[in-house]
């Protein structure tokens, strides 16, 4: 009994605060059904019949009452909400220093790539006190990445990245789950959070097989698809990519854009539906062509580009 927790460990600033949250919540909610109960056993109790309570002139309104009991409620309960909606863009606000790593979800594995060119499967390797970014993508069907420890939970969606961030401040093992079902062996479809002394960090990333970094093999294919030879001559045929990641982009159909990385994915895949303005439609679509893989070190090159 000894072991016994209500839920588990809180290793984020974060996690502990949803905690806080919750308690609050259930504290608030409790107190108002227990409120709640007592009024209908008292007035049951007073008011059964046969017993001497005075039922002669009874109150037809109470004006202060009955706007109390409307406007404490809800100024309560926007406070929560206030509150919760505050801890939820937290989770997708990241720190500016935030190291960012791309997550591709596959039935039903979990295939990790750091910006060095170390790749893990069903694992992640992250530092104590070091933000991070986490891109994720999906090659088959929705997946959701879950860690209980950290209270953090997004969807996978096939065709577009989404993101959550995270800063793990206490070293350990975490369980990594698929918290939608995406197949036969969803149940299977574990990992671990493997949060690590930054030192010891440090030694992890720089061992072990590592391929490329992902923006020199970005950079390798950026050159292999023949992206150079528009974007990088000068031509004036295609936009030019250097310093652009981040930046406002007016398109053709005269929508105004950030460079994210998921508008640059689109770019990439549908160039067409994405062409910036001032340019004629000459560059193929690469939809079907490219592995997400593929993908997170095209723009992890023109993150930096």
């Amino acid at each position: 009994m000894s072991d016994f927790q209500l839920h588990p460990v809180a290793a984020t600033a974060h996690a502990a605060q949803v905690d806080t949250l919750f308690y609050c919540m259930l504290a608030l909610t409790g107190t108002v059904a227990l409120a709640l109960a007592f009024l209908i056993t008292f007035f049951s109790i007073k008011y059964r019949k046969g017993s001497n309570a005075r039922r002669d002139h009874p109150p037809t309104q109470n004006r202060a009452l009955e706007l109390s009991w409307m406007a404490i409620p809800l100024l309560l309960f926007l406070g929560v909400f206030g509150w919760a909606a505050w801890l939820y863009a937290q989770a997708y606000q990241p720190a500016a220093n935030a190291m960012t790593v791309f997550v591709v979800a596959k039935q039903w594995m979990w295939k990790v790539q750091h910006d060095n060119g170390r790749r893990e499967i069903n694992e992640l390797h992250v530092a104590v006190g070091q933000p991070v970014r986490l891109m994720l993508a999906s090659e088959d069907v929705i997946h959701s990445f879950y860690v209980p420890a950290f209270r953090i939970k997004q969807d996978v969606i096939p065709g577009r990245y989404t993101s959550i961030s995270f800063n793990a401040d206490r070293a350990g093992t975490y369980e990594l789950y698929c918290a939608v079902y995406c197949g036969t062996a969803h149940a299977t479809m574990e990992g671990r959070v493997i949060v690590m002394p930054p030192a010891d960090y440090a030694r992890w990333l720089e061992s072990g097989d590592q391929a490329d970094g992902l923006s020199s093999y970005g950079q390798t294919l950026y050159r292999q698809y023949g992206c150079s030879g528009c974007h990088d001559a000068g031509a004036g045929n295609a936009p030019a990519l250097t310093g652009l990641f981040g930046q406002p982009v007016q398109l053709a159909d005269g929508r105004r854009v950030i460079a994210d990385e998921g508008w640059l994915r689109e770019a990439i895949l549908q160039p067409h539906a994405n062409r910036v303005a001032g340019y004629p439609p000459n560059m193929p679509a690469f939809a079907g062509q490219l592995q997400e893989e593929e993908l997170a070190a095209l723009i992890a090159y023109l993150r930096r580009k």
